[in-house]
């Protein structure tokens, strides 16, 4: 394990050589050069990565260090073919790292699984139909889940969510239940759009910037673009977050030739506060209660908070009581900073509030975003060009998923559309959450999980428990493009279903196929793939989609599965038909430079709230933490490296916090190593400290010294997710609140 402090700069050559090594381990082709050149342009592929805005004027080259890496993950040379699966039983998969498991390559057949040989065997396409479409139909349809990744398009996406309607059932969980859900609960509630109220060309006029809880460098790596800019013309970042985050400090462009040959970048952070877990509300509260003790110069945009909102009385009077002895125990921070960044928030103009799952993944994560929204309120910095609300998504099309349907909450969805469209009477009551489907797995009401992509029992918490009651599903289905752990923790029955991915073209009856994905700015984008497919007997996703549906459903005349899959162009027509103001000419207009947009009514102070009006809400605790402080028990944030997007681990260089050679580690402060007589590299074991009297451990950990607040550890997701209770979410929306759960540490034996 090497452990050092990273001096560099995000972006730069570390960048471009973190590129470089996966290049030559995945033995790219030359093609894929194309590819990249095109990627996030009009015309082009759309990144698989995460769902940053596309600019309309694209940069020469509009991809970042892990877009490209996904992208050359993708378009590997290696293939994991049925003969691999000859030579190797399930049982011993399980014991393979998810790395390895990924570097078995493209899958490349249709495979069953065969329980007497305990390995997946080829199949047809018809056969794999044909099985589960029988197994199905012998199932009560509320009994069945149907998961989406957040990475599939808006064409699968859409057939995805009207074949479970059609099927019978609102079980449409996505990744959005574990990360940000909170976002689209919480906002939705204060604001009344379930999504971020900024565009990207608001960063080109913003003053201030607060930052909570994200992370640019590894999770987003093309926002460092935006943010240095607005550093360069004046604008001051303030950001919140327990991790000094390198992507946060300092920035390289690897575009610009003379940063590049000197080293010398961009400063990004004005003030970098180190909140505890869970100490936003508290800091929040802080900064809101010093803006409102300086409003004698006129800081409150009292005309705005009269004409547009409702409850500032009520929540002023609340934070000016609060007490700053609370708010700095709860925070980790002092007074004198938080007052520091008021004064900063009270002298700029327009001012954006940029958040991640720091903020959103506690048990009162939804609180939390309330606060942030009462900030912004206070000076009216919602509703207006430079201003505003911006959650960063992950997962390339997790928010275009909603907006067509994929989603547990019947409310959110035109079901009076979809009826009059096909002919049915869509099911009416709630689906399951991520959350409510493990438990119902758990509790054996819930029989079969169908995986639209994603490493679903890899991601979620209290993995152990749940790999145990996994077995007894009766039928499991994964669409996918690589191997994977949750592919080895299947049902009585189970199949996996290779799909195409992105950057390959997909050939249907009309033609190239284009599909199309949401950014986090609601823009929607076509994206056009061209290499060619990793193996001929590939489908892809929404082919496969559609042909379960056929083999499911009863025939129908207004149920087009075998022409909505060769001209995809019909699904478009579909969804602007379900959904006429958002995607009004859909067809004409998704090459348009920058993608179009959708619209969200918060951004033109529409406010579809209960009140008709913007809420400022008073929290009623001052912690986001489920679980408070007690002797000995730390607060564990889990984190992504800078070799990793989501479950999908490239490699073991975690170069941006110094780290490289191993994931299981415990980063803690030398303060509280040396008060739990902890030294470097010593070998402990973490176990939940939940209160519920259920056992959970991970062993093995390396002690590493760290920058992070007293009290709180970190370790790397998913391998600390067997420490996350299932129960311990937020209360609003159930996302696990992963980001300050309660553990002791304990000497290995």
């Amino acid at each position: 394990m090497g452990i050092k402090r990273y001096n560099g700069a995000t972006g730069g050559w570390g960048s471009l050589r973190g590129i470089a090594s996966v290049f030559g381990r995945e033995r790219a082709s030359p093609a894929v050069l194309e590819t990249l050149a095109r990627q996030n342009k009009p015309g082009g592929t759309m990144c698989t990565s995460c769902a940053w805005g596309k600019p309309a004027r694209p940069h020469l080259v509009e991809f970042c260090e892990n877009g490209a890496k996904a992208t050359i993950w993708d378009l590997t040379r290696d293939r994991c073919t049925p003969a691999f699966f000859a030579a190797h039983t399930v049982t011993q998969l399980r014991a393979w790292s998810d790395y390895d498991l990924e570097m078995q390559g493209r899958l490349t057949s249709p495979l069953r699984y065969d329980a007497a040989s305990d390995r997946y065997v080829a199949c047809g396409w018809d056969e794999a139909f044909a099985d589960i479409g029988a197994g199905l139909q012998a199932l009560d349809p509320k009994s069945v889940v149907f998961y989406a990744s957040g990475k599939a398009s808006l064409e699968t996406s859409y057939l995805y969510a009207l074949f479970a309607r059609l099927y019978g059932h609102n079980n449409l969980p996505d990744s959005s239940n574990m990360c940000h859900e909170t976002t689209s609960v919480g906002l939705k509630a204060v604001v009344g759009s379930p999504v971020g109220t900024c565009v990207l060309e608001d960063f080109e006029h913003c003053d201030a910037i607060f930052y909570f809880g994200q992370n640019p460098g590894t999770n987003s790596p093309r926002f460092l673009h935006p943010l240095r800019d607005a550093v360069k013309r004046g604008c001051k970042i303030i950001t919140f977050n327990p991790v000094r985050e390198r992507g946060l400090e300092h920035f390289v462009d690897p575009q610009n030739p003379l940063e590049m040959l000197t080293g010398h970048g961009t400063e990004l952070s004005t003030m970098y506060l180190q909140v505890g877990p869970g100490g936003d509300i508290a800091a929040l509260m802080g900064v809101c209660k010093h803006v409102l003790a300086i409003d004698s110069a006129g800081v409150i945009d009292r005309a705005f908070i009269a004409d547009h909102t409702k409850g500032f009385d009520e929540f002023a009077e609340h934070a000016r009581a609060a007490s700053w002895d609370e708010i700095e125990r709860a925070s980790g921070l002092a007074r004198a900073e938080l007052e520091k960044a008021a004064e900063i928030y009270a002298k700029a103009e327009r001012v954006i509030g940029v958040y991640g799952m720091g903020l959103t993944q506690h048990v009162h994560g939804t609180q939390s975003i309330g606060m942030l929204v009462n900030l912004l309120l206070l000076r009216g910095n919602i509703g207006r060009q430079g201003a505003g609300i911006c959650p960063v998504r992950g997962h390339s099309n997790v928010q275009g998923q909603r907006s067509v349907g994929i989603s547990e909450k019947p409310e959110l969805v035109p079901l009076g559309r979809l009826a009059e469209l096909f002919d049915f009477e869509p099911p009416r009551e709630p689906g399951l959450t991520t959350v409510d489907a493990c438990e119902a797995i758990r509790a054996g009401t819930v029989k079969a999980f169908v995986s639209l992509g994603g490493n679903f029992v890899r991601a979620i918490p209290e993995r152990e428990a749940m790999e145990d009651a996994w077995c007894d599903l009766a039928l499991t289905v994964s669409i996918a493009t690589k191997l994977n752990r949750s592919h080895l923790i299947h049902g009585k029955t189970s199949y996996l279903l290779p799909c195409l991915a992105r950057p390959e073209e997909d050939m249907q009856a009309s033609g190239r196929q284009t599909v199309t994905i949401e950014d986090s700015f609601s823009h929607i984008h076509g994206s056009i793939g061209k290499r060619s497919p990793a193996d001929a007997r590939l489908l892809s996703e929404l082919a496969i989609v559609a042909g379960m549906a056929k083999a499911t459903l009863p025939p129908h005349p207004k149920w087009r599965w075998d022409e909505w899959t060769g001209d995809y162009a019909l699904v478009r027509d579909l969804i602007e038909a379900t959904y006429p103001e958002e995607f009004r000419d859909f067809n004409a207009r998704m090459f348009q430079p920058g993608g179009f947009y959708r619209g969200v009514p918060a951004h033109d102070r529409i406010w579809k709230t209960q009140s008709g009006r913007a809420e400022f809400t008073t929290p009623d605790v001052m912690s986001a933490l489920g679980v408070g402080d007690a002797p000995g028990r730390y607060h564990l944030i889990t984190m992504r490296s800078n070799d990793q997007f989501n479950t999908t681990i490239y490699g073991f260089a975690d170069r941006l916090r110094g780290l490289a050679g191993s994931r299981m580690i415990l980063l803690i402060n030398p303060a509280d190593m040396a008060r739990a007589g902890l030294r470097e590299g010593d070998r402990v074991d973490l176990v939940s400290d939940a209160g519920d009297g259920v056992h959970r451990e991970v062993r093995g950990l390396t002690v590493t010294p760290f920058d992070l607040p007293d009290g709180c550890v970190g370790g790397y997701y998913p391998e600390m997710n067997v420490l996350v209770p299932l129960w311990y979410h937020d209360k609003a929306s159930k996302t696990p609140a992963s980001k300050g759960v309660p553990v002791i540490i304990k000497k290995a034996v």
